[in-house]
């Protein structure tokens, strides 16, 4: 049988392939957007991290996310340096979510008050996400824009703190598989993973129609 973990990813694949190959990607990834999409972006970020790591000391004494609230994973204060980077240091004051956005940051926060088996599914799929796939945004934003490699503008994308991308992937993966649930609450899990990547999908949709590419 396999393992939890195992399931999540293949079930999640299809989901996950959308939402990496969507047209604001490869456009961002292919050189062909400004920085000021690269910022529109971060922004973005910035609000469903917020919802992922507000109230993070009452996550961390529920034993169903304790394990999962690590301090090394934390996005908003290195999200805030580069909103600083990019926008300047009144940022905050310009800063927009888009309606897809706000969706997904609302799903974020029900599923942390409400639901936290569904927190984990959300958690999964950012944070692992960034961690793998993120490096080659990261990688094409200092190429394309100039940015200090590893320096601000893209600090989000540095995990400092992980100096074993791979290993700390396992020992999450091991948490995932350990995750306390029957077989009726890990099917929610995993639909509420392929819901996460949906949110992830939509969003760039949006980004898409803010910045799309002339004929």
């Amino acid at each position: 049988m396999d393992s939890f973990s195992t399931v999540i990813r293949t079930a999640s694949h299809e989901q996950h392939v959308e939402a990496e190959t969507s047209t604001f990607m490869s456009d961002l990834l292919g050189g062909r957007l400004g920085v000021d999409a690269y910022a529109r972006y971060t922004e973005q970020l910035w609000f469903v991290y917020e919802a992922l790591e507000t109230g993070t000391e009452r996550l961390a004494a529920d034993p169903v996310t304790a394990p999962f609230i690590r301090p090394e994973l934390f996005r908003r204060a290195a999200l805030e340096r580069d909103l600083e980077h990019l926008r300047g240091a009144d940022w905050r004051r310009g800063v927009s979510a888009l309606p897809a956005t706000e969706v997904y940051a609302a799903r974020v926060r029900e599923c942390a008050e409400q639901w936290r088996a569904g927190y984990i599914a959300h958690h999964y799929t950012r944070y692992l996400g960034d961690l793998s796939g993120g490096q080659i945004i990261r990688d094409r934003a200092e190429k394309t824009w100039g940015f200090e490699r590893k320096g601000d503008g893209v600090r989000f994308y540095v995990f400092e703190e992980i100096t074993n991308p791979a290993a700390f992937k396992r020992g999450y993966r091991r948490l995932l598989d350990e995750v306390r649930a029957d077989d009726l609450e890990r099917q929610r899990v995993v639909a509420e993973c392929k819901r996460a990547f949906a949110l992830n999908t939509a969003m760039f949709r949006a980004l898409a129609e803010e910045f799309p590419l002339s004929a």
